[in-house]
């Protein structure tokens, strides 16, 4: 079986756990900007409002927070366990500030947190391998790696984690499940999980390992079809893309398959980057703000990809960032988006440091849209052609989205 083929299916079959740890997709989805917003500056004493002529001023901050300090002394002078952790409590005050937006994007994360949650951009971490969502009531499984320890013990995108090491995980925040599965490399963690097509949980042990992430692989299929697949939108992505690329187009490639399936996404400035790649010029995303204000994001000039005929590969594992890449090509005509409709992760967040290294807030501060203006927030890019991969397709190391991709580019039918 030809390595693409091993790696896509052993995406399907595989999974858990990169770094949900701070995902809004987190992983689901990785779109985090590199730069604060010029001009980007939050309001004081408005109640906010979808009607401008409802917003109305609030109490004065020290009238607003006296119930606040009413209870931190109650704790402290009442509470049966003490002494208090003081830290633990403003963190706790912040995340549930920020709970009661409603957003699951946006949420405070302590150093700690922050610092796992950065791994996975940093290319390498130990662990057991896959993209998760930490934001319901259980974490999930988004995405998956190949060739992990999480794929050789089985572990299926979809699957819920209800116990880790046997202990119950209901009611545990995510970011405490996902630093539980966390662990030193050789060392064993057990998952309880809960799979739709199974009436009982399933036990599996899984043996950590340290985890090397290549953000992009690529070979030479049959018929003179390049192939190239990005998984995750890093620091490192443009530059390997770009070396990629380069090899390809050097035998001469009929055509090209993008192979976008199970990314959970990454830094936003990567995303433009990226699909610039395959893009000569025009507008790839908006941002739109709260104001109804937006931002124009064009494509980068340079590309090395720019006219060869041209497929992209997405699931419901594709995500974010990698949804501006799928939606800007299919919105410009520049390929067909051949798979199963996309995550639909159509927001931007801000990553901000507090002082003092107190961790840091992320901050939903648009949504994006494709050049078409398409709201995909929770709605995903519908593909082209759709083909669904069956448990069958995966018992039998078949790949009926790849080989669909084949058929369009050597048929001659791609935009």
């Amino acid at each position: 079986m030809s390595r693409s083929v091993r790696f896509v299916l052993a995406a399907l079959i595989a999974i858990v756990l990169l770094i949900g740890a701070f995902s809004g997709g987190v992983v689901v989805g990785w779109v985090l900007p590199d730069r604060v917003l010029a001009g980007f500056k939050p309001k004081t004493g408005v109640v906010a409002s979808d009607n401008p002529a409802q917003v109305q001023p609030t109490s004065s901050p020290e009238d607003l927070f006296k119930p606040f300090w009413e209870t931190w002394d109650i704790v402290h002078e009442q509470f049966v366990d003490q002494p208090i952790d003081d830290t633990a409590l403003m963190r706790g005050a912040i995340s549930g500030m920020l709970e009661a937006l409603g957003d699951k994007h946006t949420a405070y994360m302590d150093p700690e947190q922050y610092r796992v949650s950065q791994m996975p951009m940093d290319g390498e971490y130990e662990g057991i391998g896959a993209w998760v969502d930490i934001t319901g009531d259980f974490l999930v499984i988004i995405s998956p790696m190949p060739d992990s320890p999480a794929e050789k013990a089985g572990i299926k995108v979809g699957d819920t984690i209800i116990a880790v090491d046997g202990e119950d995980m209901t009611g545990v925040d995510g970011n405490l499940v996902l630093r539980r599965i966390l662990g030193p490399a050789n060392s064993e963690v057990k998952l309880t999980v809960k799979r739709e097509s199974q009436e009982e949980p399933l036990e599996i042990a899984i043996t950590r390992a340290k985890i090397v992430i290549p953000s992009v692989t690529s070979e030479m299929l049959e018929n003179e079809i390049a192939y190239v697949q990005v998984s995750t939108y890093g620091e490192k992505t443009t530059a390997e893309l770009e070396t990629a690329l380069k090899e390809l187009m050097a035998e001469k490639p009929k055509g090209m398959i993008l192979d976008l399936r199970n990314n959970g996404g990454g830094y936003l400035n990567t995303a433009i980057e990226v699909v610039s790649q395959f893009i000569p010029s025009g507008v790839v995303m908006y941002e739109q703000y709260g104001s109804g204000e937006k931002e124009t994001f064009e494509a980068l000039p340079g590309g090395l990809a720019t006219d060869i005929p041209l497929v992209v590969l997405v699931n419901e594992g594709t995500a974010s960032a990698s949804e501006i890449t799928a939606g800007a090509i299919q919105d410009l005509k520049r390929g067909q988006l051949v798979g199963v409709t996309t995550y639909g992760k159509g927001s931007v967040q801000n990553v901000i440091p507090l002082r003092n290294e107190e961790g840091v807030v992320r901050v939903t501060i648009a949504r994006w849209l494709t050049p078409n203006e398409r709201q995909i927030h929770e709605i995903g890019l519908e593909p082209d052609v759709v083909v669904e991969i069956t448990e069958e397709d995966i018992a039998a190391e078949r790949d009926p989205q790849l080989d669909k991709a084949i058929e369009i580019l050597t048929s001659g039918s791609s935009q």
